[in-house]
């Protein structure tokens, strides 16, 4: 049996078609390398493999695999991560020529997170996308996962689940399922509730490894899980952030997207998915650094599609203005200029922090103002009411009152003038 250790040690495999750019080859073949690293595992080498046509029975030609074998021979790889959607056949015949364990893209995925899940509900959403995907792979995979050992491919359910009856399988896909649709009932209370409180919901979305949860850590002070890799965040996070004028957001950090995201987790995820569809707003963070951030748009935007929200307003973020050099930073900053709802940052230095708030509150339709409001002497109480809800930069006594510059909401002034109709006026207001 081959040992865990070195079942983490694996050959990357880029398949594209003949005429595919080479650029976008390597980057894929580096995101593939990412992506096993993510999942706990070692590149060893990665090969770039071009096809005419799809063999069937193996996708790869003869000779391709024999070159292929011949790498797997020479590093001693016990893994071949192919990047490519792969069918139970294909798979299996793969890993007898090659005498390698051997996983697909997608199976790839559904490691991490069968490794990064640790609530309750996302254990089961995991677990739930994984049957979906092995369901059809079944036949004939036990005696192989014997063989081959454990390692990255075969966490989640376990090889026990794999090798039973397909109705039981199926049977367990429908209590999951039953599950998640009581977490979907307890979230849409917990939404109606934040509706009544007119709490707006931003729901934080990009490509894997944009910098989501570092954005709203440095938003709301919070801990969310961060780290240089692809696919940190998993599990569902909402926090509550206050924009200038203590106007209050909660912000909803989601599963990063990537291309080809598995139609397994896409199904799986509705329960946390469906935030995004429920968001006021679509906050769409891009890694500004990234060579690739133009693919890696449209791929979010894609999944977008898939969700049914791609028509939600939307506010976009380049982020990591500290990773770029000047000439880079001035090119982006002069692109994005004067285009509305489109700001760069830098979530680590907070650069243009101030006006990404500013803009959001906006977007939003609740700007921030600067208010002049003068108060009668009779409406003491608004005073401590401005403490609450807004900020109050200056107070001056008038002969009949009290004179207050404020920052505050629009909507929170609105509600503010419709409960005292009486004590207080607004002299003048000023979007910031």
């Amino acid at each position: 049996m081959i040992e865990q250790a070195s079942a983490q040690q694996a050959v990357c495999v880029g398949v594209s078609p003949a005429g595919y750019d080479p650029e976008a080859a390597r980057r894929d073949l580096e995101e593939l390398g990412g992506l096993l690293q993510a999942a706990g595992g070692q590149v060893l080498e990665a090969v770039d493999i071009r096809l005419r046509r799809p063999i069937s029975a193996t996708l790869l030609g003869k000779g391709q695999i024999e070159r292929l074998a011949e790498v797997v021979q020479r590093t001693e790889a016990a893994l071949v991560v192919i990047n490519a959607e792969l069918s139970g056949t294909q798979t299996r015949n793969l890993e007898r020529m090659l005498e390698a364990r051997v996983i697909d893209r997608s199976g790839l995925i559904l490691d991490i997170f069968a490794l990064r899940a640790s609530t309750l509900e996302g254990k089961l959403q995991v677990e739930l996308a994984q049957h979906a995907y092995r369901l059809p792979r079944l036949v004939g995979r036990g005696a192989q996962l014997s063989r081959l050992g454990g390692g990255i491919g075969t966490r989640g359910p376990g090889e026990t689940v794999l090798e039973t009856d397909r109705r039981l399988i199926r049977r367990r896909m429908a209590l999951i399922k039953r599950r998640l649709e009581h977490v979907r009932r307890t979230r849409e209370t917990q939404r109606q509730g934040r509706r009544r409180r007119d709490v707006p919901v931003v729901a934080v979305v990009g490509y894997t490894n944009a910098g989501k949860s570092t954005l709203i850590n440095r938003w709301c002070a919070s801990d969310l899980a961060c780290a240089d890799m692809l696919f940190a965040t998993l599990d569902p996070a909402l926090r509550q952030a206050m924009l200038p004028g203590k106007t209050p957001v909660m912000l909803s950090d989601t599963v990063g997207f990537i291309r080809d995201l598995p139609h397994q987790l896409i199904e799986a995820f509705q329960a946390t998915l469906e935030q995004v569809r429920e968001a006021d707003l679509l906050l769409h963070v891009i890694d500004a650094a990234d060579p690739a951030r133009a693919d890696q748009a449209l791929a979010v935007e894609r999944v977008l599609e898939q969700l049914e929200a791609a028509q939600k307003p939307r506010m976009t973020v380049f982020n990591k203005l500290d990773r770029l050099d000047d000439r880079a930073r001035v090119e982006l900053l002069r692109e994005i200029r004067g285009m509305e709802y489109r700001i760069g940052v830098s979530s680590v230095s907070g650069e243009n922090w101030e006006r990404l708030e500013l803009e959001l509150a906006r977007a939003l339709g609740n700007p921030i103002l600067r208010a002049l409001l003068d108060i009668d002497q009779s409406s003491g109480g608004l005073i401590e009411q401005l403490q609450v809800r807004a900020e109050v930069e200056q107070v001056e006594q008038l002969a009949e009152g009290m004179r207050a510059t404020v920052l505050i909401g629009y909507t929170q002034l609105e509600k503010l003038r419709s409960e005292y109709t009486e004590g207080l006026c607004v002299v003048s207001t000023q979007a910031l």
